[in-house]
């Protein structure tokens, strides 16, 4: 009944519509309308097609009843003459031209198909976004660049070679610029805590858009897939609008995760370190760090963006503190990021600092760093969600999320299970050292590409092939081997680059720390 009525009403509409257009047509040289119908035409059909690209539902629906009526008027215009109710004709006889109406009018036939036609197509939308809501279907979504690129670091890291893991049970804390919840990627997630450092604001948000980039690495769902979709998230917000945080804050930050009983905290940020001798340091932050690795608390950190002719000499802090695991950034290719940070392991004179050696040597790992796909926060402003950024902040979370896979596999890892403890992370960066990806020809640590590409599959596979027992340093770490699926394919894994999507981003991959 209500579809008959809501036809109805359509038919109606187009009546008035057609009836007004089809006079404004007549003054219309006819080849002057088949161009202008040709234009309707195509026009209508990017529109409508164009509904199956745009993510958000109203702005989808809308393109899609617009392009419905331009196709609509676009085809009365090609038909105008065929439409004519009227005819001429001649009479032999009498050469009196007379004017005959005819009821076989197609304008009828043409309002009444259309308007069905017009009826199934937005029932069937309405029905497509029902179905989405209901199950969580993405309809739209990041361009396939975006996901084909993705999926080469899941390659490249080993991810494609794990299932039965997600992260679950383990807690994560991201120290950044906040998580904009309303992401597409990021509805169905609720998260384990949030404290914001900068505004004292109680409900999650991000007005710089590098937290929801890093925090989408790990948790995104639907359109970019995170690498531990079930971790436990905490959010911290310790930077502000402008990009920027302070070591009092970020300090602040970090002993909030520690508090909140994060297994892991990520730090895709990095500075200038205090000085330091013999764990000692005048930094706040880099306490606040040592406090929540002597706790059995990961903590992952960036190496830095000054890679090349600018190049300090040495990765960031608190990457730079001797526990952390300090992570550079890869191509898909397999190559070192040109903008990645080395280290310096041969110690040094002023600021002091000793020599470091195995497994502590800058940077640990390389983790996708170069074009990495992440999510826009509010949209980007332009209603793009999706785009990419290089740098090794991508590097830094990416890393986090394949250590909480770990620690899911072993939680007598975790700071709270049997085994935990700072044994346990000095044991896993041991892993990381032995069961990474080294570059060709690399048989040690080298100052750029670490100890090689982070390698789940590969840290997996040498965590359930170890003994019951392994002892590193006073600490026995009893293993327990989990229902994984992984296997030990050491061959590099690389993929050609594509050429890169339209949309992008000028995502602060950096951050100056400042007193």
């Amino acid at each position: 009944m209500h579809g008959n009525i809501e036809v109805r009403g359509l038919k109606m509409f187009l009546d008035v519509l057609l009836f007004v257009y089809d006079d404004y047509l007549d003054i219309i040289p006819p080849k002057t309308r088949k161009i202008l119908a040709v234009i309707l035409l195509t026009i209508g059909a990017l529109c409508i097609i164009s509904y199956s690209i745009i993510y958000d539902d109203f702005l989808g629906i809308i393109a899609l009843l617009i392009g419905i009526l331009l196709v609509v008027v676009g085809l009365v215009t090609f038909f105008h003459n065929s439409m004519s109710g009227e005819t001429i004709i001649t009479n032999e006889d009498s050469n009196e031209v007379v004017e005959q109406n005819t009821n076989n009018s197609a304008l009828p036939w043409l309002i009444s198909s259309v308007t069905t036609l017009a009826f199934i197509l937005v029932a069937s939308v309405i029905f497509l976004w029902l179905r989405s809501v209901a199950d969580e279907i993405l309809i739209g979504g990041p361009p396939p660049t975006l996901t084909g690129w993705e999926q080469s670091y899941q390659e490249l890291t080993g991810f494609d070679e794990v299932s039965g893991l997600d992260g679950s049970g383990v807690v994560v804390c991201v120290v950044d610029s906040g998580i904009e919840m309303s992401h597409p990627d990021l509805k169905h997630l609720t998260l384990a805590g949030w404290f914001d450092v900068i505004n004292g604001q109680n409900e999650p948000y991000d007005d710089e858009g590098h937290g929801t980039a890093m925090a989408g690495i790990i948790v995104a769902k639907n359109g970019l897939s995170g690498n531990a979709q079930g971790v436990d998230l905490l959010v911290a917000k310790a930077i502000d609008s402008n990009g920027e945080g302070t070591d009092t804050g970020i300090a602040e930050a970090v002993d909030w995760c520690a508090d909140n009983q994060a297994d892991i905290i990520s730090l895709s940020l990095g500075g200038e370190g205090g000085i330091s001798i013999g764990g000692i340091t005048t930094d706040q932050l880099e306490n606040a760090v040592q406090d929540a690795l002597e706790q059995g608390i990961f903590v992952v950190a960036a190496a830095g963006n000054d890679g090349g002719q600018d190049d300090d000499g040495d990765v960031s802090s608190p990457g730079s503190v001797e526990d952390v695991i300090c992570v550079g950034g890869a191509t898909r290719l397999g190559n070192v990021w040109s903008g990645s940070s080395e280290g310096d392991n041969d110690g040094r004179l002023w600021p002091p600092m000793l020599p470091r050696s195995d497994p502590d040597m800058k940077p640990e790992v390389l983790g996708p760093g170069a074009e990495v796909p992440i999510l826009f926060a509010g949209g980007s402003g332009d209603g793009s969600w999706w785009g990419w950024a290089s740098g090794t902040s991508a590097a830094t979370a990416w890393v986090s999320g394949g250590l909480a896979i770990i620690l899911e596999a072993h939680p007598e890892l975790q700071r709270e299970g049997a085994s935990g403890g700072q044994n346990a992370i000095e044991f896993i960066k041991t892993k990381l050292s032995d069961n990474s990806q080294m570059d060709d020809g690399q048989s040690e640590h080298d100052d750029r590409f670490g100890y090689g590409i982070f390698r789940i599959d590969m840290i997996l596979d040498s965590l359930s092939n170890s003994t019951s027992e392994e002892v590193t340093e006073n600490s026995v770490v009893k293993l327990q081997h989990s229902d994984i699926n992984c296997c030990s394919n050491q061959a590099e894994r690389r993929k050609t680059p594509i050429v890169p999507p339209a949309s992008s981003t000028k995502a602060a991959e950096w951050f100056e720390l400042t007193d």
